[in-house]
């Protein structure tokens, strides 16, 4: 039978052990029923996934599995690990050298099964999809994971070939950079900095916001006016961007990039892209181009696709990347990005409170449904936290599914998630890591059931109270703009919301008391709470008592506060508790940011 994995988190019922199905039985009452085979001419990445299997299974079974090398003919009642001799020599009929560099093939004939997929990541990912829809293991976060113990181990009739719609797939929290968690949950981000023995990732050149970069204005503007914005008559590189249809100017970026893929040759993108900030060139060829284009995106497009034409013979493998973003975010009238560009489109002006294809983000959706039909690689950034308060409640939880669902409907092919990327302790990290990493694999999931089942699995007894507070939060949240750079003085920030948040997180502690990882955990739940509390304790103060309302905290806002703080500074055996910054920019620590609200500390 066909097995389609849409949905297989969803239910705990499908790790357990299959009754009345063909299939394949690996252990049986704590011993082995089959044996792992190494095949000749594994590379790094493979033998990993091999160990990785032989491990977990360890771990589920209590069966030490023995490993049998084999060079072609395969013994009876196996498990193949990769697509070497062996594996071609049992299941002629896949066609091992189509396999895209991510997709995945699981099958099972008669007693054998097969864990396979492209290079280099291909068969990790195999092994790593197989042990949890069928081992039910989940690796929630790089020191929290499930694996259930069962002695006989049976797995179904199986005939599974998938690729992940997503080529670049990148859950930005900062819990997500761990290499092996990022392995485990199909995360090919160069910020986990994967070794090549893991598969590596994708390696990008700049990233982003490269203008400047590559052409340095301390180094050029004063022999080079012209190849910077002009700006009301003026030349300038204050805070601008680059002159981009100056034909001096292009032969240099060329070269630019051109020395920069030679500097690091296992670089398959390059970003050549806007500044992080507006004030592009207004001169009159650029006005000219951009008018005729009904966006600053047509001066943009024709420059990348002229830089990118001119490094393809030397690196036929390497995409440009450029930005859709801000000033440059509608799509152009007539100009196609060349194939070997990248669009990354970038939501950040959105409404994060509701779904990307909502009313609300309609300018957006129009701007995706576009640049859907003109490019070929088009890629996302995207934002699923608040810059300017990473502790502060931000409820985006459930659009989460519904956005990553929606890029896939239009071809987007790579999706940066872009989260608290600085600190352990953000808002719902683990959650959000974990969420998105497994949506990135497959959109089609439940995303509700996913956050279910984290939370189940991460906070223990704890869950109900959690779940209540999502709810809570999500509803309250009705009707505000949510941004990634949103303030504390939000209308769902009040007496009513705000003491029955408390109240569902001291419940949630209570409920965990006497387990020392379950309580690290929920005790992050008080600090984002707190962090709301100590800044509007003035104005909820003095709100409570003019309505006779029972004040749910003690009288000192210093007191509570440098609980507050102790909290923060969490278990160095736990280093996940430790909250180093509150906000992106400035370098603001817990400590910096309580002296900053007037907060008086020893």
């Amino acid at each position: 039978m066909k097995t389609r994995f849409s949905h297989w988190f969803c239910s705990l019922a499908l790790s357990l052990p299959f009754a009345g199905n063909a299939g394949i039985g690996l252990s049986r009452d704590g011993r082995p029923t089959a044996v792992i085979v190494r095949q000749v001419g594994l590379g790094a990445p493979e033998e990993n996934a091999l160990r990785l299997l032989a491990d977990t299974l360890r771990e589920i079974t209590g069966a030490e599995f023995p490993v049998v090398d084999v060079a072609v003919q395969t013994p009876p009642n196996a498990i193949i690990v990769g697509g070497g001799p062996a594996a071609r020599e049992a299941f002629p009929e896949v066609p091992f050298d189509e396999l895209g560099m991510e997709e995945i093939v699981i099958r099972t004939d008669g007693d054998r099964l097969l864990l396979a997929g492209g290079r280099p990541r291909g068969t990790l990912y195999a092994v790593s999809h197989f042990l949890q829809r069928y081992g039910g293991v989940r690796w929630w976060t790089p020191w929290a994971s499930r694996v259930p113990r069962r002695a006989t181990f049976e797995v179904p009739e199986l005939d599974v070939r998938y690729q992940p719609p997503f080529e670049s797939r990148d859950p930005y929290w900062y819990p997500a950079f761990d290499a092996e968690w990022a392995v485990r949950n199909f995360s090919n981000s160069q910020s986990a900095q994967i070794p090549e023995a893991w598969g590596g990732a994708i390696q990008y050149r700049g990233f982003v916001h490269t203008f400047y970069p590559l052409v340095p204005p301390e180094e050029h503007f004063e022999k080079h006016p012209e190849w910077y914005s002009e700006i009301d008559g003026k030349r300038t590189a204050e805070r601008a961007q680059l002159c981009l249809t100056n034909p001096e100017l292009r032969r240099f970026v060329v070269e630019r990039v051109k020395q920069w893929l030679r500097e690091s040759p296992e670089a398959r993108i390059v970003s050549v892209s806007q500044n992080d900030w507006y004030r592009p060139c207004a001169c009159d060829r650029c006005r000219q181009l951009d008018d005729a284009e009904g966006s600053h995106a047509g001066t943009m497009l024709d420059f990348v696709n002229y830089v990118a034409a001119a490094i393809e013979a030397e690196f036929p493998q390497v995409a440009i990347d450029t930005l859709a973003y801000q000033y440059t975010r509608k799509p152009p009238r007539t100009i196609r990005p060349r194939p070997n560009v990248i669009v990354r489109l970038c939501s950040i002006e959105c409404n994060f409170r509701e779904p990307l294809e909502a009313e609300a983000n309609a300018a957006f959706g129009d701007d995706i449904r576009g640049w859907s039909k003109i490019c070929n690689r088009l890629y996302v950034w995207d934002y699923t936290t608040d810059f300017a308060h990473y502790l502060q409640p931000h409820p985006n939880w459930f659009v989460l599914g519904p956005n990553v669902r929606f890029f896939a409907r239009h071809n987007v092919r790579g999706l940066f998630e872009q989260g608290a990327y600085q600190s352990f302790g953000s808002e719902f990290s683990e959650l959000r890591a974990w969420v998105l990493a497994q949506l990135l694999w497959d959109p089609e999931q439940d995303d509700r059931a996913l956050i279910q089942e984290f939370i189940e699995g991460y906070y223990g007894a704890a869950a109900p109270q959690i779940r209540a507070y999502l709810a809570l939060m999500h509803a309250a949240s009705e009707g505000w703009k949510l941004t990634c750079f949103s303030k504390t003085e939000t209308p769902f920030f009040n007496l009513e919301v705000m003491p029955e948040a408390e109240r569902l997180w001291r419940e949630a502690q209570g409920a965990v008391a006497g387990d020392a990882e379950l309580e690290a955990r929920v005790r992050l739940g008080r600090v984002w709470l707190g962090y709301v509390w100590i800044s509007l304790w003035q104005k909820l103060s003095e709100e409570a008592a003019n309505a006779g309302v029972s004040w749910p905290l003690g009288a000192s806002r210093n007191g509570y506060a440098r609980d507050w703080l102790r909290w923060t500074e969490g278990d160095p055996a736990r280093p996940w508790t430790q909250i180093k910054l509150v906000r992106e920019g400035g370098g603001v620590t817990p400590r910096k940011w309580l002296e900053s609200q007037g907060i008086s500390l020893p």
